[in-house]
């Protein structure tokens, strides 16, 4: 390579520097498609991390609540009790207000007949098998828990052995409540000279130990009559079809 060569090179290289740091028409823009892509790199960075922050945020924020809900159901079955023995108290006058009452969460392993939808498996801890329990969902009465080979299964309201005291309506009608397999549970052995309607709504009366009084079982569907006593179809509010979380009512007070 001769040396005119290598000069002209040399000046040309020259003139493309001060060019690039003297020339703003030519810098500006090159600067400005540098830093675009330094922006964009970092955006994306911040971004992705701003996404990994806010998913591992919205799991727990997810679980926190869950948690929260539960505990929440769980207060709103003690809220009701207390609410039902303070309006006892209001209305005799007097009330030891004695309460400790114990409530459990517990949750479906299985049907416990294929097959069978009225009767499953739960996962329960610290019981008795010498007693039944009686099953709350969403504030609903949803069925007894018995015990089978020593292990907890709860008969839902639609079984034909589920029963538990009831009262119907204002005038609190007393019945027994039991399922028929089907989607609608019969109240029997209610007085005649107390009258009932169609639409009144059917509640706990808590007579058996099993429930708090005034959890919510259902609406009277029709009326009728049989060896002296009034009966009721009703459409009751816990689904069954549904089984999920349950709380297990394990002491009234």
């Amino acid at each position: 390579m001769n040396k005119e060569l290598v000069g002209f090179l040399v000046v040309a290289f020259g003139i493309v520097i001060g060019v690039l740091k003297f020339t703003s028409w030519i810098q500006d823009p090159f600067i400005g498609a540098l830093n675009e892509v330094k922006n964009y790199y970092h955006e994306s960075v911040q971004n992705t991390k701003n996404s990994i922050d806010e998913h591992f945020s919205q799991q727990e924020t997810i679980l926190k609540l869950q948690i929260e809900n539960q505990k929440y159901k769980e207060n709103n079955l003690l809220a009701q009790e207390f609410a039902t023995e303070l309006n006892s108290m209001f209305k005799e006058h007097k009330s030891d207000l004695k309460i400790s009452p114990k409530v459990q969460l517990v949750k479906t392993l299985s049907y416990a007949k294929f097959g069978d939808i009225n009767r499953v498996w739960l996962d329960m801890q610290d019981y008795n098998t010498s007693k039944v329990y009686g099953l709350v969902s969403e504030g609903v009465s949803a069925g007894i828990v018995t015990f089978k080979h020593n292990q907890p299964m709860a008969l839902l309201n639609s079984d034909y052995k589920c029963s538990y005291t009831v009262y119907i309506g204002k005038k609190r009608a007393p019945g027994i409540v039991h399922g028929k397999n089907t989607k609608e549970m019969v109240v029997e052995f209610i007085p005649n000279w107390i009258k009932i309607e169609v639409g009144d709504e059917v509640f706990t009366s808590g007579l058996d130990n099993l429930f708090f009084t005034g959890l919510r079982v259902g609406r009277v569907l029709k009326i009728g009559t049989s060896q002296g006593f009034q009966n009721a179809t009703i459409q009751p509010y816990f689904d069954v079809t549904q089984p999920g979380y349950f709380h297990v009512i394990m002491k009234r007070y």
